[in-house]
């Protein structure tokens, strides 16, 4: 870990970003102001030239310059205001996140949401104060959809300790990451990453053998005997033989031609954009072999990936300038079109495979990079350690992650080994449910390569699975009670499979009487620990507490009528219950 303080770094970062801004604005005016007095300037020159004939019209050249010269500035002045205006948003994003202002500001990540997923949406790994609101500053859909991908499901052993190793070393790259976020309009709103994949990799276009030599010498031909035509050294009968094999040989081509040109129209100019961010991580020398590999996919043949994009780009300049009076004359007899397409297309064969890995790595940087920006904002969370075995997890001042930390009462957690069940026993609002969130989220970080909001945490690899937020359906037909019984069918297949679980279940088959309940509960946990899953059940039927398995429990206290939580995890049963305090607190009559 660095020694950097998250704070004061993002404070004084924030700070020259505000200066900046400041004297955008202030330059922004002055230029404006500038440029009026040019024209003020050429308009006083044009009348004393034209109207009065003292001056001679030649002068109004100077404000000209000027007026082009001020106006070029004048865009690169907007520019600089924009990035700056950028890095404040990105800065001021950072200082929430670190006092917990956060929610509501970054992406929710909506689109993944999964309401069969067995543990997303009972976790709040998705939506608005969710786990991947915290996480995620990836600039492109790709990263972002991989970022989910981590969080949906436990990587291996070996990923896990590559994805740390990198982690740590993007940890303290501040520079980079504010960077990639002054792209990051630019990125978000223009990369098609599916579109440019099946560009990339689309069969070749069908030009005959050749075409592009016969296409070059056509051309150097007419150019050449048309110098010698006007220098009447070849006559005109052979000159324009030339320029019609050349428009009979574009009509040849004609359908190919046409075939590139409309596919060129925007994924050329997908991929520059792309390119910019390309760029920026080109400059990088990673210290981690999982990044190094990553930098690597981005050079083809020792040239880097966004040097090969900057050719594209010339062609399809050249393509765009076919638009042009002149070159729609001279064109057709150089073969300006299909010459450009057949660069684009020999580019496309070339370098297109090669597409698909550069967004995946780009994909897999911005990733890895939302869990760095995790570790360096969280400096008291630690990297957990990664258990092989039996299904375990040991934690000591766990806490919920997307809880502001100052308020969050930590707790000490262990399950494994002989103790393969923990029921969760307490009053109303006293913190069950938070911690088996808590376990959940952690274990999730930890096998996604992430630190933890714990002050150390071992944990062996399994699968969470979750019943805590089940609701009816009218669309289905279904009730609560019957998706309950539902997603707790999916757990227990989840482990008959031999995938090691680790079982989070909250008011276990509330939606039912004490009797069924208590028969069953115990059939339902008895089942997955047969299994070989490991987890934690809450209950407020404390009949449950009598089934086989450890106990623990919050507590509340009554002090001068008012209802007050220390969040503390004690051992044994709750003794008693709140219900009915909580119920007079809010004026009902009992």
């Amino acid at each position: 870990m660095g020694t950097s303080d998250p704070l004061a770094e993002y404070l004084s970062r924030l700070e020259l970003w505000r200066t900046e801004a400041r004297r955008g604005q202030q330059l922004f005016h002055t230029v404006g102001n500038i440029r009026l007095g040019v024209v003020i300037v050429a308009a006083a020159l044009a009348w004393l030239a034209f109207a009065r004939g003292s001056v001679s019209g030649w002068t109004l050249l100077a404000p000209l310059a000027a007026f082009i010269a001020l106006l070029v500035y004048h865009e690169r002045v907007v520019r600089r205001q924009q990035f700056a205006q950028r890095a404040v948003t990105y800065y001021e994003h950072g200082l929430a996140r670190l006092d917990d202002r956060w929610a509501g500001t970054g992406n929710t990540g909506d689109r993944f949401q999964d309401a069969a997923h067995i543990y997303s949406g009972d976790l709040d790994v998705f939506g608005r104060g969710s786990l991947f609101e915290l996480l995620c500053i990836a600039r492109t859909a790709e990263g972002e959809q991989r970022l989910a991908e981590w969080l949906l499901a436990p990587a291996e052993r070996e990923e896990v300790a590559a994805r740390q190793s990198a982690i740590a070393d993007l940890r303290d790259r501040i520079g980079l990451r504010e960077d990639i976020a002054l792209l990051g309009d630019d990125i978000r709103s223009g990369v098609h990453a599916a579109a440019l994949s099946r560009w990339a990799s689309a069969p070749p276009a069908r030009f005959p053998a050749g075409a592009r030599l016969i296409a070059l010498l056509l051309s150097a031909w007419n150019i050449v005997a048309f110098g010698l035509f006007m220098s009447q050294m070849l006559s005109a009968r052979v000159f324009l033989a030339g320029v019609a094999a050349a428009l009979l040989f574009g009509f040849v081509i004609r359908k190919a031609t046409a075939e590139v040109a409309a596919a060129a129209d925007t994924a050329p100019d997908d991929l520059q954009i792309l390119g910019l961010l390309l760029e920026r991580l080109e400059k990088e020398t990673f210290q981690s072999p999982r990044l190094a590999r990553l930098r690597a996919q981005l050079d083809i043949e020792g040239l880097p990936a966004s040097a090969r994009i900057h050719r594209l780009r010339r062609w399809k300049e050249l393509l765009d300038s076919g638009d042009h009076l002149v070159v729609r004359v001279i064109g057709p007899a150089l073969l300006w079109r299909q010459q450009v397409a057949m660069g684009i297309e020999a580019w496309r064969q070339k370098t297109g495979p090669r597409v698909g890995a550069w967004i995946e790595a780009v994909a897999e940087l911005e990733a890895l990079s939302s869990l760095a920006v995790l570790a360096f904002e969280r400096p008291a969370w630690t990297t957990p350690e990664l258990a092989e075995g039996e299904p375990s997890f040991a934690a000591t001042g766990l806490r919920h992650p997307l809880m502001n930390p100052q308020q969050c009462v930590p707790n000490d957690i262990a399950i494994g080994g002989e103790t393969r069940l923990i029921i969760v026993s307490g009053s109303n609002m006293s913190g069950k449910s938070t911690l088996l969130r808590a376990v959940g989220l952690n274990s999730v970080l930890a096998w996604t390569g992430a630190p933890v909001s714990a002050a150390s945490l071992r944990v062996s690899r399994v699968s969470v699975a979750a019943s805590m937020r089940v609701v009816d359906s009218l669309q289905d037909g279904k009730s609560r009670f019957y998706a309950e019984i539902t997603r707790l069918r999916s757990i227990v297949d989840l482990a008959s499979k031999g995938t090691p679980v680790l079982f989070l279940l909250d008011e276990l088959l509330s939606g039912t009487n004490s009797h069924d309940r208590r028969i069953g509960a115990e059939a339902v946990v008895s089942s997955l620990v047969e299994r070989g899953a490991i987890g934690f059940v809450t209950t407020h039927d404390l009949a449950l507490t009598q089934i086989a398995a450890v106990n623990v429990h919050f507590e509340d206290h009554i002090v001068d009528g008012r209802i007050h939580f220390d969040y503390k995890m004690r051992q044994g049963i709750v003794k008693r219950s709140n219900a009915l305090e909580l119920m007079r607190a809010v004026g009902l009559d009992v």
